[in-house]
């Protein structure tokens, strides 16, 4: 058995410190997959425009931005697991927002949450990364890739499962002290993992790499490649999961929640299949295969496109199969930017990479919205991602392996 899932197996068998950290994001996943289902619910419930929806989208990405600024900043005075463990205390915090948000019935309040959660997730990336690279050898950095698939599949899939179920069933402020929760299990898997990760690695302990920061310039073409690969990823799927919530609209306008939530559930399950096809020997090789990156990337724009077409059933199908491809280009991805780096490189280049990827998906995203206002959300689906597959195409060929 040589598939992704394996090497993770092998790897949490190995490292105490990983298993804590799977366990603290499990549960950081579980309380943000929450939070989710509730804005969008809300808002769905709220009849927010479809424009609305699209922003709520763009508003629970754009702050990454500046977030991955300042992980990447801290990480060269902080220890990784540190800034972690402050991530989550920030965001146990900022459940104050949907708090307001349920209490006034206040729309800006539910974007806040959003727009916290993305700072926070781009603030902690490069430090998980870090962690990922320092604490675990070159043969197990598979094992890393399938492990933050795994976290932004989750994320979703085990949150909105228990969204779906709860949803409408259960009060809001139910909810909201179910996500506090989560996050103080985090925080205590995370400070356990801390004191784990010494005795780990006590060659690295007293003379790690010192993160440096990673200029363009310099970079090797396969560098270059790997740091581009994520952020094209986001030019094409960043419109299509933008306009969920409004297809789901447009497929049942009198009960787009009760649809939209599903297809919310069926995209993580995707997204969590996807990279689980792959065999951990056959990552490098793949980083380099433009006609099957942009295979994938097809299939996920073809996929969606069918979504308004079909119903029910066919339409959860669809999004699993539309998530199965793209979630292969995002394993790639993050393998090749792991790998392509040293340590001391590493947290520089992710936040790079997410600052590239936040940028590439807020851009199109803005689009989005303004051409589904005038054209519909359909038009705007393939109007838009049509035009980024052929942008990622160029790149693609331009930055060959």
């Amino acid at each position: 058995m040589n598939t992704l899932l394996y090497a993770l197996f092998c790897a949490l068998r190995c490292h105490r410190w990983l298993r804590l950290l799977a366990c603290a994001f499990l549960f950081t996943s579980v309380g943000n997959g929450l939070t989710q289902v509730m804005v969008f619910g809300l808002l769905l419930d709220w009849r927010g425009p479809p424009s609305l929806l699209t922003m709520a989208y763009l508003f629970a990405m754009l702050p990454g931005f500046l977030g991955s600024l300042v992980g990447e900043k801290l990480c060269m005075r902080f220890s990784p697991i540190r800034l972690l463990v402050l991530t989550e205390w920030l965001g146990l915090i900022a459940l104050l927002f949907p708090l307001l948000g349920i209490q006034y019935h206040s729309i800006v309040a539910l974007l806040a949450v959003q727009s916290t959660e993305a700072f926070l997730a781009g603030m902690s990336w490069p430090a998980l990364t870090l962690l990922f690279r320092r604490g675990l050898s070159e043969a197990e950095l598979p094992a890393a890739t399938c492990l933050e698939t795994m976290i932004f599949a989750s994320q979703v899939l085990l949150g909105t499962g228990l969204g779906m179920m709860l949803f409408h069933h259960v009060p809001a402020m139910a909810l909201l002290g179910i996500d506090a929760l989560t996050f103080v299990g985090s925080l205590l898997m995370l400070l356990l993992a801390g004191s784990a990760l010494p005795s780990l690695a006590p060659e690295q302990a007293a003379e790690t790499e010192r993160p440096v920061a990673v200029r363009w310039q310099a970079l090797a073409p396969l560098q270059k490649r790997s740091l581009l690969l994520l952020p094209a990823l986001a030019a094409v799927g960043s419109p299509a999961m933008a306009l969920l919530p409004a297809l789901a609209q447009q497929i049942e306008p009198d009960a787009a929640a009760g649809l939209a939530l599903p297809l919310l559930f069926a995209r993580s399950m995707g997204q969590l299949c996807g990279p689980l096809l792959l065999k951990r020997e056959s990552l490098p090789r793949y980083a380099g295969r433009n006609r099957l990156l942009l295979t994938c990337l097809g299939l996920f724009l073809l996929a969606y496109g069918t979504v308004p077409l079909l119903s029910g059933m066919q339409a959860l199908g669809a999004v699993f199969i539309a998530h199965l491809a793209s979630n292969i280009v995002f394993a790639v991805g993050t393998f090749s930017l792991l790998s392509s780096f040293p340590i001391g490189q590493v947290s520089s280049a992710s936040g790079k990479a997410w600052r590239w990827q936040t940028a590439s998906a807020s851009l199109f995203t803005c689009l989005t919205a303004l051409v589904a206002d005038v054209l519909g959300p359909l038009q705007a689906l393939y109007g838009v991602s049509g035009c980024a597959l052929l942008m990622v195409v160029a790149i693609l060929t331009r930055y060959c392996k």
